[in-house]
């Protein structure tokens, strides 16, 4: 799996400086990166100590501390890491600081506790091992502490993106090897040409890997919206989601969950 993470280290390096770039004017004229929806779900945050795992460049993790929050930002890509520092020093947000680590290997290098662990938008993709990321969010939380998770829902991971709004499958949802990517990014920047890997996961192993791990499920919350455009053909609701109209109230295509310790 190591050649694998590290093409995706590579891959998301070169996607830094452009993140950077955007999410600072983003941010220079916006309060915060974050969705109505993850707002509501994570409520009144003030004063509590919060780790956001797979930060990318750090745009949501100062926007959770412009929530009131204590906030560490975790990536492995040092280019992200090296930015997010940047773009809150740029701000002037004082109570972010950042680390550079894998994921998988933060239990290891890091032995502080937290009220919430976060992590969002397009993060279980990338990662080779769910039970170890799971062992690695549980190491991290304190007695009363909480997953935020919100993600692409698995089922909506199965249709070919070039054919939506109409349902074409082209990932097997039970596939369990990795997926070749040639392009990364396209979000924040323009998509750049550089291998990746990334992992297909069902809703089933998600939960069952949070509840090895010791975690409690508290709620698992599903969504006929996307957080970002795919498609052209997708028209963006009052809350800022992406949505197609020929599947409104019939597919789910994110999901949110909240997890505690038993």
């Amino acid at each position: 799996m190591d050649e694998y993470i590290e093409a995706n280290r590579r891959s998301w390096a070169t996607l830094a400086a452009d993140h950077y770039e955007a999410f600072k004017a983003r941010l220079s004229h916006s309060e915060s990166t974050l969705s109505e929806t993850q707002r509501r779900e994570l409520g009144d945050i003030r004063g509590k100590k919060l780790i956001h795992l797979q930060c990318n460049t750090g745009a949501d993790t100062i926007s959770l501390a412009r929530m009131g929050a204590r906030v560490t930002g975790v990536d492995l890509v040092p280019e992200n890491i090296h930015y997010a520092r940047k773009l809150a020093a740029d701000l002037g947000v004082d109570d972010a600081r950042f680390i550079e680590s894998n994921v998988l290997e933060i239990m290891d290098k890091h032995d502080e506790q937290y009220d919430i662990v976060y992590t969002t938008e397009g993060v279980l993709c990338w990662l080779p091992d769910l039970h170890l990321w799971a062992r690695n969010v549980f190491h991290l939380l304190g007695p009363d502490g909480y997953l935020y998770l919100l993600d692409g829902h698995p089922f909506f991971m199965v249709w070919d993106e070039e054919a939506l709004p109409e349902l074409v499958v082209r990932y097997p949802y039970f596939h369990k090897t990795a997926d070749r990517g040639e392009w990364i990014g396209g979000y924040a920047s323009e998509a750049k040409q550089a291998v990746n890997y990334c992992w297909n996961y069902t809703v089933g192993e998600i939960v069952t890997a949070l509840s090895q791990a010791g975690l409690h499920i508290e709620w698992l919350h599903e969504f006929d919206w996307l957080y970002y455009q795919e498609s052209e053909k997708q028209v963006e609701d009052q809350d800022g989601n992406w949505i197609f109209a020929e599947h409104r109230e019939r597919l789910p295509f994110t999901f949110s969950l909240k997890a505690t310790i038993r």
